[in-house]
């Protein structure tokens, strides 16, 4: 199995997005929903993607936008790479993916199946907790056994909800995702990360990677 990536979402400020840097993250999720607590200005992404290096990839997150809207803040905020939560369908997703990287999230609850991500081939795929009004940063746990059976629908799988360095080793010997992603189990307060947790948490991840190659 190759290196687990790791994203670290809802980072809103230059300070903590230098940390996740020299954290070595792989990823970092900045918020354009403007009901998220961890929303942020796009003048102000801009200036961390102008800040941090080229190897960490900055995700723009949206949340029941239009594909215009998602091109415009992108490119205001020199981001290449989206993450899309709502009821988007999959021509808006296949749409944008000619431009941007695209991770489509979807919520494991009672409606979801995994032969969904099948229509957004040309899509990454996130997993996440279902919740009636938030979309990520919940603090609640992903369906596993879900995920797990998703893997052979999606050509990359995201495993987010309710990670933490507690259980992310069983989580990625469980799922074997090619990525977590990590807010509020990182957090002080909404919006506010805690560096430790960041190095305990990408500590943690590490450690387990040899596991997942093993179940796998």
């Amino acid at each position: 199995m190759n290196r687990v990536q790791i994203k670290i979402c809802g980072v809103t400020n230059l300070a903590d997005a230098r940390a996740c840097v020299d954290l070595d993250a792989d990823m970092i999720g900045l918020n354009f929903y403007p009901r998220s607590p961890r929303y942020i200005e796009p003048q102000r992404v801009e200036d961390i993607v102008k800040a941090i290096p080229r190897r960490v990839r900055a995700v723009g997150v949206f949340v029941d936008t239009t594909a215009d809207e998602v091109r415009s803040l992108a490119k205001t905020a020199g981001i290449d790479c989206v993450q899309l939560h709502g009821d988007l369908p999959s021509e808006m997703c296949r749409d944008l993916a000619r431009e941007f990287r695209v991770i489509r999230a979807f919520s494991t609850g009672p409606k979801f199946h995994t032969e969904d991500v099948g229509a957004f081939s040309d899509c990454d795929v996130l997993l996440d907790a279902p919740h009636a009004e938030l979309r990520g940063g919940t603090g609640l746990t992903c369906d596993w056994q879900a995920a797990r059976a998703t893997l052979p629908f999606a050509r990359f799988l995201v495993l987010s909800g309710g990670l933490n360095a507690q259980n992310i080793g069983d989580a990625i010997a469980t799922v074997s995702p090619h990525a977590v992603d990590v807010c509020s189990g990182v957090e002080k307060a909404p919006g506010a990360k805690d560096h430790r947790a960041i190095e305990e948490f990408i500590a943690a991840a590490r450690r387990a990677e040899p596991l997942a190659g093993a179940a796998g």
